[in-house]
């Protein structure tokens, strides 16, 4: 299955994503489940969360060189949002 590539990504707060994709469908992604691998330890804290950065081409969002995440990670476990409100202002 080919994913939707990433438009916008926005946090809400200190763990949790809502992403927009290029098929125009919201999903917010929490980031809780990833914090007990090492890896991401560096999420927790609520500054460094927040200063990520889209892929140019929208395949993924990156924090550093060793943290990112892929948009089909982000599509196939993201949350379609409550109301599933297309017109999230991002």
């Amino acid at each position: 299955m080919k994913c939707p590539r990433i438009l916008k990504v926005k946090a809400i707060d200190d763990h949790t994503l809502i992403i927009k994709f290029t098929n125009q469908e919201v999903k917010q992604y929490n980031i809780l489940h990833l914090l007990d691998n090492p890896v991401f330890a560096p999420l927790r804290q609520p500054a460094f969360f927040k200063n990520f950065k889209v892929e140019q081409s929208g395949y993924g969002i990156v924090w550093n060189e060793d943290i990112d995440l892929s948009e089909y990670e982000l599509w196939k476990n993201g949350m379609t949002t409550a109301d599933g409100d297309r017109s999230v202002t991002l």
